[in-house]
């Protein structure tokens, strides 16, 4: 009678899960229980199923884009756009499905689920899954983020481009700039956060001398940060804002207080969003192309998957668009 995983396990004192792990090279067992495994496998004379390792090595034609959250942090047009990029490279080929990492249980996570996946982690709270997903050897690609653990990805220079932001804000003769941030424990925050106060020493200021909100990248919390700042601060001639949504709500809170964007008050975004239909605000922003980013994404992680040579990381560069809701004080012009 052939020799099975549970006769191993049994004579192991492990779990059928940690023997197959161990056997398979799938998962984390420590290194002690791992070899005297690999031993009791050998002195009873087990040999793999042709059948089984056939059937765990077939395609399941499914790639799991994979947010922090869904209902938080995300906003609805990142989300949107970057499913329009997975779709674009995988769509024809494989089921795509949306996931949410804080949804996730630990040690649920399937190797012969999903043949890839597309991260987009914010916050370092993830990092349980990261490593389930990189132990498992699930082929994976990170969007947007450099992740602590060792996989490709594809990012923007998220510094640079608030820095641009906050440059030309002052390059227009602004000194009075109220600052609308993101939550604090994303990363997308912490790199835009430290752009804007580069730029401003640069200039020669205090980045401390600037007043800040927090808002959460929806355009709610852009307008009750602005209403805080414009009534707390009146001298105020300008709003950097950490997304185009959070600047609409920002451009409205002014309109509200009888403040017009940018005769009275100039604002600005980040990610380039495409308004029409939505709002005639003509926003001057920092273009982050997210279906580029996640194009690239599944491009990379579709020659893992398929060709299996793991890709080189992607950088990709962000760029000012200068519309008309900055107001030159130098001349008077926008």
């Amino acid at each position: 009678m052939a020799v099975t995983i549970r006769d191993i396990a049994e004579k192991a004192g492990v779990s059928n899960a940690m023997v197959s792990r161990a056997l398979n090279h799938s998962g984390p067992v420590a290194p002690e229980k791992k070899q005297r495994i690999l031993e009791i496998a050998g002195a009873l004379g087990y040999t793999p199923n042709p059948a089984a390792v056939s059937l765990r090595r077939l395609k399941t034609h499914v790639v799991g884009v994979f947010f922090s959250a869904i209902n938080r942090g995300t906003s609805p047009y990142v989300l949107h756009k970057v499913m329009i990029g997975v779709f674009d490279v995988l769509g024809g080929r494989y089921n795509v499905v949306l996931q949410a990492i804080d949804q996730y249980i630990p040690g649920s996570l399937s190797s012969g689920f999903y043949d890839g996946i597309l991260v987009m982690s914010q916050w370092d709270g993830d990092l349980e899954f990261l490593e389930e997903a990189h132990a498992r050897k699930i082929p994976m690609v990170a969007l947007s983020r450099q992740l602590p653990i060792d996989i490709p990805y594809v990012i923007t220079d998220e510094q640079g481009g608030m820095a641009m932001a906050m440059d030309h804000l002052l390059s227009q003769g602004h000194r009075r700039i109220g600052i609308i941030e993101g939550p604090q424990n994303l990363q997308a925050t912490i790199y835009r956060h430290a752009g804007w106060r580069a730029a401003a020493r640069q200039h020669g200021i205090n980045p401390g001398s600037f007043p800040i909100e927090t808002g959460n990248f929806r355009y709610r919390t852009g307008k009750a940060a602005a209403l805080k700042l414009l009534t707390e601060h009146p001298d105020l001639t300008a709003l950097l804002c950490f997304n185009d949504e959070m600047a609409l709500g920002a451009i409205d809170a002014a309109a509200y207080l009888g403040r017009k964007t940018p005769e009275d008050i100039s604002v600005t975004g980040y990610d380039n969003w495409d308004f029409t239909g939505h709002s005639d605000a003509q926003l001057t922003t920092v273009e982050r192309n997210t279906i580029q980013i996640a194009s690239e994404g599944a491009r990379m992680l579709l020659q893992y998957m398929e060709e299996g040579t793991r890709p080189n990381p992607v950088f990709l560069e962000n760029r000012l668009v200068v519309r008309g809701s900055v107001r030159n004080l130098l001349s008077g012009r926008t």
